[in-house]
């Protein structure tokens, strides 16, 4: 040999390159590199014959093995890096993402708050501004406060005027019922604070009645204010506040006609001036009326059974759906739509989660 490659040595080389030039892919560079390099490559075989050779041979033959086996190492790096590369760039060219779509709406845009909700949430804000606390009581009642406590004696008719859903009677012959309104936080209210009192009380309330403007679940709100000299005056100015900040206009009026519920004496129908037109109705405005609550101040014996001195204070109180005054202020025409779970309908009817009632920046903004 001389200090070049043996002719055979050139050829194997070429042919190795050749080889490793020709590979398409990771599968088959591999197969490429141990053909050369493996345990049983022919570099390696080559190699492996170097101890039968002379000392003067081992010194031709050995180094020009070793340039060969680096050349080898070399071309397949090399191809390796090629192709990886060009492997780059078919995945690239695949998942190419396209910036021209629009982004997706996330959760904070497409999400909707219920109509209910977001009256809550009004009507908490309004009365927050008016001085009023939030009061919460449960659900399931006894008969003492949701009758009883309330100027509703035993067998008087007034508990008829009530589609009340009772539970199967205890031992003691007592049933518990799903409260017919959310006038027994006014009682728990009475029992744990100290006058003067200023509450709404808004939750859902339970009946067994269904149409177009009832269901068997609704939701109510009822306000409370208990001191020494609250009146009817009063009672007339709050509820005027609550119509013009909720209907958002700038004037109501309002007509105030007798009625009768055990817990308030004297009691009265409340309506309110409006325009309809077709099926829609514009508050504050028309010829026609429009009963939206009832109100009165608080009979004396409600007082006491909440442990507050008759003699000493007064209060008034009122209460109103908060379903049918939603479907009033944004035109809702069935009262049932409300309980469908229509994704749809709440599309249509809902609000923005971030779209937070204040009174400085709208209710309904």
């Amino acid at each position: 040999m001389t200090d070049t490659l043996a002719p055979d040595t050139d050829a194997l080389k070429r042919d190795l390159i050749d080889r490793i030039s020709a590979a398409a892919d990771e599968a088959a560079l591999e197969e490429a590199r141990v053909f050369a390099l493996g345990k049983k490559g022919v570099v390696t075989e080559q190699m492996k014959r170097l101890g039968g050779l002379s000392d003067a041979e081992r010194r031709t033959v050995g180094p020009a093995l070793n340039g060969l086996k680096n050349d080898v190492a070399a071309a397949i790096e090399a191809r390796r890096a090629v192709l990886a590369e060009a492997a780059l760039t078919e995945r690239l060219a695949r998942e190419r993402l396209d910036l021209t779509l629009p982004v997706r709406p996330g959760p904070l845009s497409a999400g909707r708050i219920h109509p209910v909700s977001q009256v809550t949430e009004e009507l908490t804000a309004i009365f927050a501004d008016l001085g009023f606390a939030v009061a919460e009581g449960p659900d399931i009642e006894t008969d003492h406060y949701n009758f009883t406590s309330l100027n509703f004696p035993l067998g008087h008719p007034a508990r008829e005027m009530h589609d009340t859903f009772f539970f199967n009677p205890k031992p003691d012959g007592s049933r518990m019922l799903l409260r017919t309104h959310t006038s027994p936080v006014q009682i728990r209210t009475m029992e744990t604070t100290q006058p003067p009192i200023r509450v709404i009380c808004p939750g859902r309330t339970y009946r067994n009645d269904s149409d177009q403007t009832h269901t068997p679940m609704f939701h109510q709100v009822e306000g409370l204010v208990v001191d020494e000299t609250a009146t009817i005056g009063h009672l007339k100015w709050v509820l005027e506040e609550f119509c013009k900040a909720f209907f958002e206009v700038p004037k109501v009026e309002m007509r105030f006609r007798p009625s009768f519920f055990p817990f308030t004496e004297p009691s009265m129908e409340v309506d309110i001036r409006c325009k309809r037109s077709g099926s829609e109705i514009r508050i504050g405005e028309g010829e026609d009326w429009l009963e939206i609550l009832g109100c009165g101040m608080v009979h004396p014996n409600v007082l006491r059974a909440g442990g507050i001195d008759p003699d000493k204070y007064q209060g008034f109180a009122w209460g109103m759906g908060i379903d049918r005054i939603a479907m009033l202020k944004y035109g809702m025409p069935d009262l049932r739509a409300f309980f469908d779970a229509d994704a749809r309908w709440l599309a249509h009817y809902g609000f923005r989660p971030l779209d937070l009632p204040t009174l400085f920046g709208g209710l309904s903004a």
